[in-house]
């Protein structure tokens, strides 16, 4: 995982921060330091996901994570 925006997590505190997953542009949004939503997801062949208030909930790939899952994709996000 590599931060592909200028200012870390805490830095940026409540905001879209971007990240590169092994080719997966990743927006995800920081809401007061705490992991919230994806934004968007773009792999390198084109496939995207975007975040749309109209989708039903738990489409957002960040809600199909394990409660163990999510805190630790928080961790490795605050330690970038």
């Amino acid at each position: 995982m590599i931060r592909v925006c200028a200012q870390t997590w805490d830095e940026l505190y409540a905001g879209m921060f971007m990240v590169d997953v092994e080719g997966w542009s990743m927006t995800i949004f920081n809401d007061c330091d705490e992991l919230n939503y994806c934004e968007t997801c773009l792999s390198i062949d084109g496939r995207r996901w975007s975040f749309d208030s109209g989708d039903r909930y738990g489409t957002d790939p960040l809600a199909l994570l394990s409660m163990w899952e999510h805190q630790t994709l928080e961790r490795l996000l605050k330690a970038l």
